[in-house]
């Protein structure tokens, strides 16, 4: 499989990541176990997961992704084989109930880093990530950005990269990167790494997908002038760009029947683009789930695609997404689409 170097550093990743998130609520252990070993031994050397999985968050699941990710590196004893990813959550309301001080202070992200360290049982990070800004600039289901005076905050950018480049020299991390961030802030964070010589986010996160394809609007200039991939979550709509719900193949454990208050990909929009987008593929003789995934893994901003699965037979096609190569006629179908009903989810 295709791998892809992560900005100025020396680590290359797969152009599929495993996304774990689901580890320890629609997964079992067992079933996570199953889904890493299968993904490494076809080809994906990179798994993403956050201090705050699974999800939906909840005090009784927090860590439990990662510390399902530890027993099988554990059980396995691969950490040199493949490129960990973890995140340290930023502020919310609901999760400071049961967590950690949520900010981005020194302390605070070594208090994160020491547990996520703990549960994967492994003494090193290759990228670690801020799960979302400090700042009320980006968050599920809102469009752009709207000042009020309760976005002030502590303007702590330099202490952040200050203390990226400790850990880094601690061997804790190995490089660092944001994740739903803003235009403005991925700027911000490459100005003063430069400025002060300090090791520039190598990575950023966020959505993107046939359902929201904002990045494109000044982000994905940033990555490709400033080389800093994007690593997409979300590209699946949460499922329903498999098909399953046009087709009534869904069950109430599909994640948009299971949590519905995920409802980012459940307004009527979504529903009408995906399926002319459903349309397109099996027009010209592919899964949707296989368009919609290759579409995400040639953009040249991408440097990998998270894909998350429940089960092996979705796993399996979404893996397989690697080898399809989408045609002019059908990118630009998928255009005109996109002309019609642009970015449903936000």
């Amino acid at each position: 499989m295709q791998q892809n170097q992560l900005g100025n550093s020396d680590i290359k990743v797969s152009k599929i990541c495993l996304g774990t998130m689901t580890y320890g609520q629609q997964n079992t252990e067992a079933e996570g176990h199953e889904q890493m070993d299968y993904a490494l031994a076809n080809g994906v050397n990179f798994i993403d997961t956050a201090e705050m999985y699974s999800v939906p968050g909840s005090k009784e699941t927090q860590g439990s992704t990662e510390r399902i990710i530890g027993t099988w590196i554990n059980t396995r004893k691969n950490r040199d084989k493949f490129i960990l990813a973890t995140k340290a959550t930023g502020p919310s309301a609901n999760f400071a109930k049961y967590m950690r001080p949520l900010n981005f202070k020194p302390a605070s992200i070594r208090v994160a880093l020491t547990g996520s360290l703990e549960r994967l049982q492994t003494d090193y990070i290759d990228v670690y990530q801020l799960h979302w800004p400090e700042r009320t600039a980006n968050f599920f289901g809102k469009r752009g950005y709207k000042h009020t005076p309760s976005d002030e905050w502590e303007d702590n950018f330099l202490s952040i990269i200050e203390t990226m480049q400790a850990l880094k020299k601690e061997g804790k991390i190995r490089e660092w990167g944001v994740s739903n961030e803003t235009p403005w802030g991925l700027m911000r964070y490459l100005q003063l790494a430069d400025k002060h010589d300090l090791p520039r986010p190598v990575s950023i996160q966020n959505p993107y997908g046939l359902l929201n394809r904002l990045y494109e609007v000044g982000l994905a200039e940033i990555s490709m002038r400033e080389n800093v991939g994007l690593l997409t979550y979300s590209p699946m709509g949460f499922g329903l760009l498999s098909g399953k719900f046009h087709k009534k193949e869904d069950t109430e454990l599909s994640r948009l029947n299971k949590f519905k208050q995920m409802a980012r990909y459940s307004k009527q929009q979504s529903w009408d683009a995906t399926t002319k987008y459903l349309e397109i593929a099996e027009k010209h003789g592919l899964s949707l789930a296989q368009m919609s995934l290759a579409f995400v893994n040639d953009q040249a901003f991408n440097a990998s695609t998270i894909i998350g699965a429940t089960n092996m037979e979705q796993l399996k096609e979404n893996i397989g997404s690697a080898d399809v190569s989408l045609s002019d006629e059908i990118l630009k179908e998928i255009e005109e689409v996109q002309e019609l009903i642009p970015n449903p989810a936000p």
